[in-house]
């Protein structure tokens, strides 16, 4: 039985910047180490007030007229770089819709339950879909299933620390009704 072999995937590092004598331009606007514009000039120029200072010369914005070079420690800069890419990564959060399950002879007890557990969900940044399921002879009156919703929707519009957006109006479906919500984030 004849085994295949998969190279390695490469890992996809984003932007490449070129240093010292990857950089191919003959003039660049020079930017010193302490951020300060030291102006257009000759590249080997740059390369040599680089060495002196015993740090990088590297290219940061290769689409510029003429482009624009930093001196400055690489492996710092990419260390830094790399740093600030897992904190972003770390920051971003898949938003979930949590759902809420009411009924139309619901308990008060379960009520205020579920009201708390909406509370918690909107307070995390998760979206929340609040749902009525209608059964039965229920179904006839449909009146009484928005006034429980309503009730719902304003003991939390009422919450502090929660200020609501209503992502989807209250709208029917099916043997039901659903509504969306999200808090507002500051």
């Amino acid at each position: 039985m004849k085994r295949t072999w998969r190279r390695p995937q490469k890992k996809d590092e984003g932007k490449k910047f070129f240093v010292n004598q990857q950089i191919r331009a003959t003039e660049v606007f020079l930017i010193d180490e302490n951020g300060e514009r030291m102006g257009e000039m000759n590249i080997r120029e740059a390369l040599r007030i680089a060495e002196e200072a015993g740090l990088d010369l590297v290219e940061v914005n290769p689409l510029g007229k003429p482009p624009v070079v930093k001196i400055l420690d690489y492996g710092q800069f990419k260390y830094e770089r790399e740093k600030e890419a897992h904190k972003k990564k770390i920051q971003q959060k898949k938003v979930e819709i949590k759902g809420v399950r009411l009924t139309v002879r619901i308990s008060e007890n379960d009520f205020n339950f579920k009201l708390e557990q909406a509370k918690g969900f909107l307070s995390k940044g998760n979206k929340l879909k609040v749902e009525l399921v209608l059964r039965g002879r229920e179904r006839q009156h449909p009146e009484k299933a928005v006034e429980t919703i309503k009730k719902f929707i304003l003991d939390l519009e009422n919450t502090e620390g929660l200020s609501l957006i209503r992502e989807q109006d209250l709208t029917r479906k099916g043997s039901g009704f659903i509504m969306i919500m999200s808090n507002k984030t500051i």
